[in-house]
């Protein structure tokens, strides 16, 4: 049970700041997704731009309610349950308790950021489409996990360069590329496949930011990907995250790290426009001068 106390008068101050930052900073949102065959990188060299069919709005007269019922019960693409309005409530509402509860429910995390996320979602392929490297990622599609990823190339690759950060970041925090969930309640293909390629970039994000994933890093990469994204899980983790720092943590927090973010997140390319599988042998500093990322505070 959640004591009244953890809402005591001493946070309020921080979350009317942090309401406040970000709301002045955060002011964009995404939309993607992609089927069963899209979740894969396509070897066709003649792909075309993909087009959204989304089932947020059917609107045909030749069809009977009953047809259209029918259509919408359909999976778009592997992994997706299709849900009406009622269940992706019930969902929201039961991933958001679960997820205040105990926050390492990573699995509730990623239904509440699906449930929620439509919106941001069509903002973020928006701004995808109008990008050549994020259309280019649109269109190819590329899938970040084991069996896609050369692992022992990027082990060789020199120090500095991004491939050679990354395999450091994963043996450093003893994660795998092959963590992230499959994406479920998105329904549509192209909004599904935006989703799934955040969720597997991030931690390329916290490679190319510098960020350890302590409490620390997490809510400075929070800070950016919702100001960046528009994503509520991440502006939910960016208010509600500091509520846990401790008095060091907070201090630290309010002089450097959320200032940083906040400039990193309104200035640099959006993180999501990177094809990080074709810049594995770039210079990580380049990389960072590139997308207008300024260094990370001291560790």
């Amino acid at each position: 049970m959640l004591q009244v106390g953890f809402f005591s008068r001493k946070w309020r101050p921080e979350l009317i700041r942090n309401l406040g930052r970000l709301s002045h900073s955060c002011a964009r949102g995404a939309h993607t997704i992609a089927d069963e065959t899209g979740m894969k990188a396509d070897s066709s060299e003649a792909r075309e731009i993909p087009i959204r069919h989304s089932r947020e709005k059917i609107d045909d007269d030749s069809k009977s309610n009953q047809q259209v019922k029918e259509e919408k019960a359909l999976p778009l693409y592997k992994h997706h349950i299709p849900t009406d309005i009622f269940q992706k409530t019930l969902l929201t509402v039961g991933a958001a308790a679960a997820a205040l509860l105990d926050p390492r429910r990573h699995d509730m995390v990623a239904v509440l950021g699906e449930t929620t996320g439509y919106t941001a979602l069509s903002k973020i392929y928006a701004m995808m489409i109008e990008d050549e490297e994020g259309r280019q990622i649109l269109i190819d599609k590329p899938r970040i996990n084991s069996s896609t990823l050369n692992l022992p190339f990027l082990r060789q690759l020199p120090e500095g360069t991004l491939g050679h950060a990354y395999i450091k970041f994963l043996d450093d925090n003893q994660v795998t590329p092959d963590s992230r969930l499959p994406v479920q309640f998105v329904d549509d293909p192209e909004l599904a496949y935006v989703m799934q390629r955040y969720r597997e970039g991030h931690d390329l994000f916290h490679t190319v930011l510098g960020m350890p994933t302590n409490m620390l890093g997490e809510v400075a990469v929070k800070w950016i990907e919702g100001i960046q994204t528009g994503l509520p899980m991440c502006v939910a983790g960016a208010i509600f995250g500091p509520l846990r720092f401790r008095p060091k943590q907070r201090q630290k927090y309010i002089s450097e790290y959320l200032p940083w973010a906040v400039r990193v997140g309104r200035s640099s390319k959006l993180l999501m426009n990177v094809y990080f599988e074709k810049r594995w042998e770039q210079s990580l500093t380049e990389l960072r001068d590139e997308l207008g990322i300024e260094s990370p505070p001291s560790l």
